[in-house]
């Protein structure tokens, strides 16, 4: 018997989503399925895959673009098939200590795409994050990882039991 498969793309290359991308990865990975993950701008079919996990970063208010341009691009196949959609996001342990409803166009993405759960996980802002903006917070003392990897994996691990439920 195949495992099932799962695409778990991310708005950004690098940064906190990538790395909450990849520990979901890993965790259905270990769980036995066949987990992809791919940045968010490089999917254009979703039809090969019996579950998808989109995140992007919060950024003002904002759900990433990336993984908003995604969502449309692919909407069709996605509303035939289970998704869960997560964001990464405040620079603060916020995320960790109560669950954060989903921005109002994520809200709206989830409604269009019959998602099945939004979660919002911690973000991250290090020296080794690119940009003028992340280096001026890290420099001022307001930036550091918010993520927390148990967290991430047990929300992968609940994903799995649903897919293997199905």
């Amino acid at each position: 018997m195949n495992p099932k498969r799962v695409l778990v793309a991310h708005g950004g290359k690098h940064g906190a989503t990538a790395g909450i991308a990849d520990e979901i990865g890993r965790t259905l990975r270990d769980d036995g399925f066949d987990a992809v993950v791919l940045p968010a701008d490089t999917v254009t079919d979703v039809s090969d895959y019996d579950g998808v996990v989109l995140g992007g970063a919060l950024y003002a208010g904002r759900w990433d673009g990336k993984a908003r341009r995604c969502a449309r691009r692919n909407a069709d196949q996605l509303s035939r098939r289970p998704v869960w959609l997560f964001s990464s996001g405040p620079l603060d342990s916020s995320a960790e200590q109560h669950d954060i409803p989903p921005v109002p166009g994520v809200a709206r993405r989830m409604k269009s795409l019959g998602a099945r759960e939004h979660v919002t996980f911690g973000g991250a802002v290090t020296a080794e994050t690119s940009g003028r903006i992340a280096r001026s917070m890290v420099r001022h003392g307001k930036g550091g990882d918010f993520r927390d990897p148990a967290r991430i994996r047990a929300w992968a691990h609940h994903i799995g039991n649903e897919l293997g439920a199905r």
